[in-house]
């Protein structure tokens, strides 16, 4: 080969050049760097826009949470339905309070008037309506008793007739305590309401002796505003 190159073919011999094949690979390298750095970017690029996306997602939802806890308390409080207003009937209103007291003084001063929660009473002494120890109405009871049959006549409502009397104790062939005494009290009224004729169904007689007093038996005064008897007519339905 190097004889060659000094004879006749000596002018189309060309000696390769060294440089050129040791830059070669330089340009190949360099080329596969500039390959890397360009996708380098593009990724970097996309992941930036991604990052954009789920800010600005974020941005909006936070928004619309602080637009929700922004709205007035009042519309999320008209979103609910709102209970209608039911009067209470144990409320006793100034009107019926001038009426029931009109009342007592058309009854007399014989018939005391009491207003509960859901009952009216009415109390009377019971040496106005027995004799001592008898549970017989006199005459002078029964006119009392005679001026409240109109009222309980004219209503529906459940009448409770209650006998009491004070801590003194009774033994008789007839009554041998308070207990029997209280409840035959009790029951003569009942008796002579069936007769004016209320229904037997709307009362009851209950004797309860001397277990609830409303004065002071250790005195006379006392143990006479324990003897009484009193008709409780129910104004609202019995809760027991």
């Amino acid at each position: 080969m190097n004889g060659q190159s000094h004879g006749r073919f000596a002018k189309w011999h060309i000696e390769p050049r060294q440089e050129e094949e040791q830059e070669a690979w330089l340009l190949t390298y360099l080329d596969m760097l500039t390959l890397l750095l360009v996708m380098l970017v593009v990724m970097l690029a996309l992941a930036g826009k991604g990052d954009g996306q789920h800010a600005r997602a974020a941005t909006g939802a936070g928004a619309q949470d602080q637009t929700l806890s922004d709205q007035p308390l009042e519309l999320a409080a008209s979103a609910q339905p709102i209970p209608p207003i039911v009067a209470n009937p144990a409320i006793v209103t100034p009107a019926e309070v001038d009426a029931r007291e009109a009342l007592a003084m058309d009854l007399g001063e014989d018939i005391e008037v009491i207003v509960n929660d859901g009952s009216i009473s009415f109390r009377i002494n019971s040496e106005i309506l027995f004799g001592s120890g008898q549970a017989e109405l006199e005459n002078a009871g029964l006119d009392v008793i005679d001026r409240l049959i109109p009222t309980l006549v004219a209503g529906q409502h459940r009448i409770l007739v209650e006998g009491h009397t004070d801590n003194l104790p009774i033994q008789t062939e007839r009554f041998p305590s308070n207990w029997e005494l209280s409840a035959s009290r009790a029951s003569s009224v009942v008796r002579y309401l069936q007769l004016a004729g209320i229904d037997a169904t709307r009362m009851s007689a209950t004797g309860y002796a001397d277990i609830r007093p409303l004065g002071d038996n250790g005195n006379e005064q006392g143990r006479a505003s324990n003897r009484r008897v009193e008709l409780i007519m129910q104004t609202q339905p019995d809760k027991r």
